[in-house]
């Protein structure tokens, strides 16, 4: 296999050479990534070489490889290339890949279109509004590519029941700051002891688990302020949140740490279930026991539900 090109990327973007740099790009087959209990989502610009090179050194277990808000309209074609050529490069990647392309009416559908042939784990649409606009996505989009799609429209909210069309529709991203705009709500507002907020975030969660979709909460702007991010991690783990979005690998670390996985909680269920069983076998659907108390069969069903998400 050929030696990754580092000094012929460098050149071709010292040179601003996009057909250079276009070049470079050669799809190969990859494994796609079908994971879905990342926690740690962290947004890297495509354009940024430095960044692009750490991946695999990253604690983040989703990396977000963004076309779009952060990239400048010079760089967005140079941002492409380089994003099509580390998707060949990490062909087999423990951490799932997402492209988050520019809005459908921004150049999207023709990322998408490019996109296919480098088989990312998944695209991310921003600013989708109807599940006509989805539709038309899947029928662009590889079969074997997931679905993503940012909630921060009006429209995308009064249509966040009706947006998964199809079971490639994975993941949903809150994106706060931009719905928030769009609803002419002051950002003022999100607070973590706002009612709006915090019906805003349990609406979402809750839809997103009815769809079965997985929802990933908003990124935190000021990456800096580390104790309040972890307030908000804690709120949003009480709601049942398991994920959330970052742009900084202090975010990142301190998301893994808050969304630990549960090893109490599975060993617990565990348990339930083989007692539940056990009292199954002699008719018995309801008991108290001395170290879980009362055990039903609602309280099997979710200890099965435990053992399906983290077992």
């Amino acid at each position: 296999m050929r030696e990754f090109p580092l000094q012929e990327i460098e050149e071709a973007l010292a040179q601003k050479d996009l057909s250079r740099l276009d070049a470079l790009a050669v799809p190969l087959q990859r494994v796609i990534n079908k994971r879905d209990d990342y926690r740690s989502i962290l947004m890297l610009s495509a354009h940024n070489l430095k960044h692009l090179l750490k991946i695999p050194s990253l604690e983040a277990e989703c990396i977000m490889l963004n076309l779009e808000d952060g990239v400048s309209k010079e760089q967005k074609p140079f941002a492409l290339a380089l994003c099509a050529i580390f998707l060949t490069h990490y062909k087999d990647s423990e951490k799932k890949l997402v492209v988050r392309v520019n809005a459908l009416d921004e150049g999207g559908y023709d990322e998408i279109t490019y996109l296919n042939q480098f088989k990312p784990d998944a695209i991310r649409v921003p600013k989708i509004r109807t599940p006509k606009e989805v539709k038309n996505i899947l029928h662009l989009l590889d079969e074997e590519i997931e679905l993503h799609l940012s909630i921060e429209t009006c429209e995308a909210w009064a249509n966040l029941n009706l947006l998964k069309v199809d079971k490639r529709v994975k993941t949903f991203y809150l994106g706060i700051l931009d719905l928030f705009a769009d609803m002419r709500l002051s950002q003022s507002q999100i607070k973590k002891e706002n009612p709006t907020m915090l019906y805003i975030l349990s609406h979402f969660l809750v839809t997103c688990k009815a769809l079965h979709v997985k929802p990933v909460s908003f990124v935190y702007q000021d990456f800096k302020n580390l104790d309040d991010f972890r307030l908000w991690l804690e709120l949003e783990k009480s709601m049942g949140f398991d994920a959330k979005g970052c742009i900084s690998p202090s975010q990142v670390t301190l998301v893994n740490e808050v969304f630990k996985d549960e090893v109490a909680e599975l060993e617990r269920a565990k348990v339930i279930v083989k007692l539940f069983e056990m009292h199954q076998e002699l008719g018995i659907s309801g008991f108290v026991d001395e170290e879980y108390g009362f055990i039903d069969e609602p309280i099997y069903k979710g200890a099965l539900s435990i053992l399906s998400r983290l077992g």
